[in-house]
């Protein structure tokens, strides 16, 4: 199983190219170059060319790099599209996907853009928590690899209070995560808005984990380190998930069902996740 990490994904404003340039050395899995919420209207042009000369030039290591462009209904997001296709980074990260149709008009924008690059969605509009499942069934037909929960504009549309523990949003979350994963998609949670409040962040880091999110997406690079640890399985998580692995392994066991591991019952599904959490650890080592 290939696994990669994206325990913690950093927006940068490709508008600042010292942001940009300070990202190709910082610790995340990926980082997000920002044409969109970032970047004040007469940046827009700017950013989008500096966003490509950083995709062509490199320099980004193991990182995932990521363009976020503006919507097709703004009068950015075409040449963003055409942009970025060309430019061919690691994925588009799209905003305000409704339904599986908008899917579908953004994966065409990306018709000829190199085969490796995927297309991330924004999750941040309330009419699209009711379509989850039609935008999670878009990505059998379309580039569609993950999803980016957009917690910000979601609470400016409901009109809700998005404190550390998030309560009006459990529902959505939790819902956003089931479909995503029904789908095989990766999917990360959105941001905290604390830059200081490092206490609140962990906490809320360890809330998504809990979830089932695959990681966060930051507006800091402080927020890398503590990210990056709540998110990479502890030595106790990857010890007894090698250790369901080996008794699985053992002629005895071959057909049984549900097996005692360390005084626990590990079924064939314990197995499945045991296997991803060890490769996880392996691709996060060093």
């Amino acid at each position: 199983m290939t696994i990669r990490p994206r325990r913690s994904a950093l927006y940068m404003p490709a508008s600042n190219q010292k942001a940009i340039d300070k990202a190709r050395t910082l610790d995340c899995d990926a980082v997000i170059l920002d044409l969109e919420d970032a970047v004040a209207p007469d940046a827009k042009a700017m950013a989008r060319e500096q966003a490509v000369a950083a995709v062509k030039a490199g320099g980004f290591g193991r990182r995932e790099l990521i363009i976020r462009v503006n919507g097709l209904d703004t009068p950015w997001g075409e040449d963003d599209l055409k942009a970025a296709a060309e430019a061919g980074p690691d994925a588009v990260l799209v905003p305000k996907i409704n339904d599986g149709a908008d899917v579908a008009r953004y994966d065409g924008r990306l018709g000829h853009a190199p085969e490796k690059t995927r297309l991330w969605a924004m999750i941040e509009t309330c009419r699209c928590l009711f379509r989850l499942d039609d935008i999670g069934a878009a990505s059998k037909t379309s580039r569609l690899d993950c999803w980016v929960m957009g917690t910000n504009d979601l609470a400016k549309e409901m009109g809700a209070k998005l404190t550390t523990e998030r309560a009006p949003f459990l529902g959505a979350l939790g819902l956003s995560v089931a479909a995503a994963k029904a789908h095989g998609l990766t999917i990360l949670d959105g941001v905290f808005n604390g830059i200081d409040d490092a206490e609140g962040f962990e906490a809320q880091c360890r809330q998504g984990l809990e979830f089932g999110f695959d990681g966060k997406t930051l507006i800091h690079p402080s927020q890398i380190e503590p990210c990056n640890r709540v998110f990479t399985p502890s030595e106790a998580e990857v010890a007894f998930a090698r250790a369901v692995i080996d008794a699985f392994a053992l002629p005895e066991n071959a057909a049984k069902g549900a097996i005692r591991v360390e005084g626990k019952m590990a079924e064939r599904l314990h197995l499945a996740q045991a296997e991803k959490l060890v490769a996880i650890a392996a691709a996060t080592a060093g």
